[in-house]
């Protein structure tokens, strides 16, 4: 098993001094992986659209703050790091035009030395996607899935030729190629059945969040979707073992006098044994990749908890230490 981070893209530690400090941290710990999250702007009024990870519906910290983009996060981090794999989780690939973030994102790859993971989704806040001018909200779904097939193309044919629905493109070099042979992997977000078709034809991994609404993806359900992935996997003529199973959710590990009732502890929040426990019942189900969100807005308190991580959990579930 794999395990990683994902870094503050708004709020209160959504500073660069401070994202940088959790990224090094990461990266001196020896995680794996560091995701960063994409919005380009948010309303001021979402009365028409429901914040789809939460149980209020409402945007977390309103819609007034600053909000890092994330291709320009990810260059920044593959200066400011040096082993640790770098993703979004995920970038919404309507927003984009898709020759242009294939090609920035080539180009992070070449920085960090073959070190990113594209982290794709379709969007979900209508708003956005008209004050962007991007495709119809409607048509996202098959927006996504054409534009994915022209950036995997990008990545690994030149020249570059392409005809489809929403972009057509003839005879271009498009230089220089990810360092990773085969392209950048592409993990699809999302955890409803498109998400899984998508997952099974189009992707390397797929990424849902999980301890969150609307799907909680509690180890027998993320199980049952597993089984299905690998149904269409199958039809689509796809080695089902060949596409990664990942997961993004919160993560704390208290000591033992912090010790919730059984009852009452959500997933992945609890000592150390109970953390081990909860990835057990995952690891079961086919996760080998692991995106832990914070679960609290405090600097400190996220070094403490990757450091209870990589000194109680990993070793046990990896043989890894520091």
């Amino acid at each position: 098993m794999e395990f990683g981070f994902s870094l503050p893209g708004r709020g209160p530690l959504a500073e660069v001094d401070v994202v940088l400090k959790i990224a090094a941290k990461a990266d001196s710990l020896r995680y794996s992986s560091l995701f960063v999250t994409d919005h380009i702007v948010l309303p001021a009024s979402t009365a028409g659209s429901v914040y789809p990870y939460s149980a209020t519906g409402q945007f977390p910290g309103g819609s007034r703050q600053d909000y890092l983009e994330p291709l320009t996060m990810l260059g920044y981090l593959a200066r400011a790091t040096k082993k640790i794999r770098l993703g979004t989780s995920v970038l919404v690939i309507p927003y984009r035009n898709p020759l242009t973030a294939a090609k920035m994102l080539a180009t992070i790859d070449v920085l960090s030395q073959g070190r990113v993971i594209l982290g794709a989704g379709v969007g979900w806040l209508r708003e956005e996607f008209e004050a962007l001018a991007a495709p119809p909200f409607e048509q996202r779904g098959r927006v996504t899935d054409e534009y994915l097939r022209l950036m995997r193309l990008v990545w690994t044919t030149d020249p570059v030729s392409f005809t489809g629905q929403y972009y057509k493109v003839r005879e271009v070099h498009a230089l220089p190629k990810p360092m990773q042979p085969a392209g950048i992997p592409i993990w699809i977000g999302g955890h409803t059945d498109a998400a899984l078709k998508r997952a099974a034809t189009l992707g390397d991994g797929w990424h849902p969040i999980g301890l969150r609404p609307p799907a909680l993806l509690l180890p027998d359900e993320y199980a049952v979707k597993v089984k299905q992935l690998h149904v269409y996997a199958q039809k689509a003529g796809r080695d089902p073992k060949t596409i990664a199973l990942t997961l993004r959710a919160p993560m704390e590990v208290r000591s033992k006098r912090e010790k919730t009732p059984a009852r009452d502890r959500p997933m992945f929040q609890g000592t150390a044994q109970e953390v081990i426990a909860d990835l057990d019942r995952y690891r079961a189900a086919g996760v080998t990749h692991f995106v832990f969100d914070p679960t609290r807005p405090d600097l400190e308190a996220a070094f403490a908890n990757m450091e209870r991580f990589a000194d109680e959990v990993r070793p046990k579930v990896t043989g890894r230490r520091r």
